[in-house]
């Protein structure tokens, strides 16, 4: 049988950009897709289109900024599942501004948006995910290990989801749990160059375009899902998309300096 087939699979973000992509390689694989959004109307464009590639799908309305929505979808999933084989928490939202202009109320809607929710599902499911002994997955960024200029609460709301990412594969590997981080750059969607204009028009053009002025070049999400789960398979602990960019991560822990500089130098191109 392949890997996926009627496997249980909950994607939250599921109705578009990676987390769609997310949900149509499962279908595509024959998982059981659950995928989780706010929206109800995006939420069932999403599952039309998940279901003409021939999938099971049970989309579920949910805000996960909200302990009483995460806790009853884990309930709905737990009594018409019984299980889950795989979480990708792929919901978030990124942001581009100063430092000395993100407020805190900045900083905790993004640590709301990108971190806490992420710790009010995975507790929530995590009774379902250890008894499959499944796997957890946390979209972060390449901001989640580095931090460039001009992208407000982004990056600490992703240095805390990194943290936490680490902290659940140390103790939960050991109960057969799989959990792995993702750090993708800049994904492709229609308004990639445009979106932050109204919301930052201070900072620099180049800080207002996807990957935050660094010379990255914007990925398919359709190839970065698919990485995913071939990344699920091998039970790999991250995935890093671009590669090179490890090289940045491993020269800032080496010397902050030197990490600094080699940022300094993409952002200039």
């Amino acid at each position: 049988m392949p890997y996926w087939e009627g496997k249980i699979c909950v994607v939250t973000g599921g109705s578009a950009g990676l987390g769609l992509a997310i949900a149509m390689a499962l279908a595509e694989r024959g998982a059981k897709v659950i995928p989780r959004a706010r929206n109800v109307e995006r939420l069932e464009s999403a599952a039309q289109s998940l279901r003409r590639l021939g999938g099971l799908v049970s989309p579920m309305a949910a805000d996960v900024a909200w302990q009483e929505d995460v806790d009853r979808l884990a309930a709905k999933i737990g009594d018409q599942f019984g299980r889950v084989d795989f979480l990708c928490n792929c919901a978030g939202r990124s942001a581009r501004g100063g430092i000395l202009e993100t407020t805190p109320e900045d900083f905790q809607q993004l640590l709301d948006v990108n971190f806490l929710a992420v710790v009010r599902t995975t507790r929530a499911l995590a009774p379902l995910l250890l008894a499959s002994r499944g796997h957890l997955v946390n979209i972060g960024s390449l901001a989640s290990k580095t931090a460039a200029c001009c992208l407000g609460a982004y990056p600490a709301s992703k240095f805390a989801l990194a943290a936490y990412t680490q902290q659940l594969r140390l103790e939960l590997s050991a109960h057969g749990l799989h959990v792995m981080l993702v750090c993708p750059g800049p994904i492709a969607r229609p308004d990639g160059g445009i979106r932050y204009a109204s919301e930052a028009p201070d900072i620099p053009a180049a800080a207002q375009s996807p990957g935050a002025g660094t010379k990255l070049p914007s990925l398919d999400p359709g190839r970065v899902a698919h990485a995913i789960l071939a990344a699920c398979q091998r039970r790999r602990p991250e995935l890093v998309i671009p590669r090179k960019a490890k090289v940045l991560f491993t020269l800032s822990q080496i010397s902050a300096s030197w990490g600094d500089w080699l940022l300094r130098k993409a952002m200039r191109g």
